[in-house]
């Protein structure tokens, strides 16, 4: 197998800065407005239209309309089914730096929304299942409210 099938080599092709990752955690967290992205993340203007243009396109981000009262219509970034998938991803970094790089408390915490059970990234065997989203709760320790609160 060449070095470029590899499924970590593919999907670096899509997250391949740091930039689309927080865009990604930022849409995880349930944040979908284009203003409130970028204040969050302090990305340029430009940067964060591109990557939401790219991310649309590679089917992990849906475009959909809202609008305010009295405003124009603007458009909200969601999570789809493949961008949602990349939690895994996200909450194993996350639990990785916090273990390693970070010189105090996580700023969240993940529980079994029914037990209050911790939770944490591991490999499971085919025969154990997975708890899915909707069972599971981000704690904010640090910041605001987030995907499962409350």
């Amino acid at each position: 197998m060449a070095v470029d099938d590899c499924g970590a080599a593919k999907a670096t092709e899509i997250v391949s800065d740091r930039w689309t990752f927080l865009i990604i955690r930022e849409a995880f967290y349930g944040v979908s407005r284009y203003d409130d992205i970028r204040a969050d993340i302090g990305i340029p203007r430009s940067v964060l239209t591109d990557r939401l243009k790219k991310l649309v396109a590679a089917g992990l981000l849906l475009r959909k309309p809202y609008r305010e009262e009295g405003a124009r219509t603007r458009y909200g970034y969601h999570l789809t089914d493949k961008g949602m998938d990349l939690g895994l991803m996200i909450i194993a970094l996350m639990q990785w730096g916090d273990e390693h790089l970070k010189d105090g408390d996580a700023a969240l915490a993940l529980r079994d929304q029914s037990t209050g059970a911790p939770l944490k990234v591991a490999l499971v065997g085919d025969d154990v299942e997975g708890i899915p989203w909707n069972d599971v709760r981000i704690e904010v320790l640090k910041g605001r409210a987030v995907l499962g609160d409350g």
